[in-house]
């Protein structure tokens, strides 16, 4: 695999997650800081929102609001002209656990991935609901039983709805229908088998891929953040690595394709994801390569 350089864009931040690049600027989430921030190419800082509830996904109805998830009330915040946020979508009859990523279709349709169980607090693991927000707010479920939704994308032709599955070792595809239901799962990349239990110590030395964040580049390649390896790597429908970039030492738990010619990947990076050990500490960054 290539070996590139890796270049620290910004940093001092506890946990970065969800990262878009939009009118010129990487937008991200900081959980533990509770802040949604706009980073423009000269890595001038602003902040945009702030989410009591631990900010998480993002995206943009087509007026051009923002959506942030809420993950721990498991809402979708709304970020008004103002600046003010209105709850926008509960979640909470969907979501088995905290909410967290997000993407959001050219209609404003939101679907949502969530923990379907209480990872932080030990509970055994459990399948989750994918959740679907259409533009007015209204919450259905759009897709069951997936292990741990997290990163996802839709296909420029908006077709398609890919899902990364974070313990699930694979990734998903759906069909998107014209109501913005979805057609049944079907493997888009698989990695490694799948849990058999929900003892999440057991199953952890058989994850292969631990797919987070992600983003699809013009070749219809697919950047992955691997939360357990370390890595990124850039994936061919049916599975295969065409590519991988180590972080070292530093965990990588979501990436986007950006700058003019969406030709550089910003990782966010950070030791690990425990929150006992991020949360003011400082030590989470955003680091870009050319790809």
């Amino acid at each position: 695999m290539a070996e590139r350089k890796l270049t620290t864009f910004v940093s001092g931040f506890d946990y970065l997650e969800a990262p878009r690049w939009r009118e010129g600027r990487l937008w991200v989430s900081d959980f533990y800081t509770h802040q949604v921030i706009a980073v423009d190419p000269e890595g001038r800082v602003e902040k945009v929102a702030t989410v009591e509830k631990q900010p998480s996904g993002l995206g943009w109805l087509p007026d051009g609001r923002l959506l942030v998830v809420s993950m721990l009330d498991r809402r979708v915040m709304r970020r008004e002209a103002d600046g003010s946020l209105a709850v926008h979508a509960d979640l909470s009859g969907v979501a088995g656990g905290p909410a967290n990523d997000m993407v959001v279709d050219a209609k404003g349709r939101a679907y949502v991935g969530n923990f379907g169980f209480d990872l932080m607090g030990g509970a055994p693991l459990e399948t989750a609901k994918l959740a679907r927000v259409d533009a007015d707010g209204k919450v259905s479920v759009a897709a069951e039983d997936l292990f741990f939704p997290n990163g996802m994308v839709i296909t420029p032709d908006g077709g398609t709805l890919l899902v990364n599955e974070t313990f699930g070792n694979r990734v998903s595809a759906f069909a998107i229908k014209a109501d913005g239901t979805l057609g049944p799962r079907r493997d888009w990349a698989v990695f490694g088998p799948l849990p058999e239990s929900g003892d999440l110590a057991q199953f952890f030395p058989k994850i292969k891929v631990a797919p987070d964040g992600c983003d699809l580049d013009d070749e219809g390649a697919l950047w992955i953040a691997d939360a357990v390896g370390n890595r990124v790597i850039r994936v061919a429908e049916g599975g295969k690595i065409l590519d991988e970039i180590s972080t070292g030492n530093m965990g990588v738990f979501a990436c986007a394709l950006g700058g003019p010619d969406r030709r550089t990947l910003f990782l966010c990076v950070a030791p690990d994801y425990h929150e006992d050990k991020r949360r003011g500490a400082g030590e989470a960054a955003l680091w870009t390569v050319k790809v």
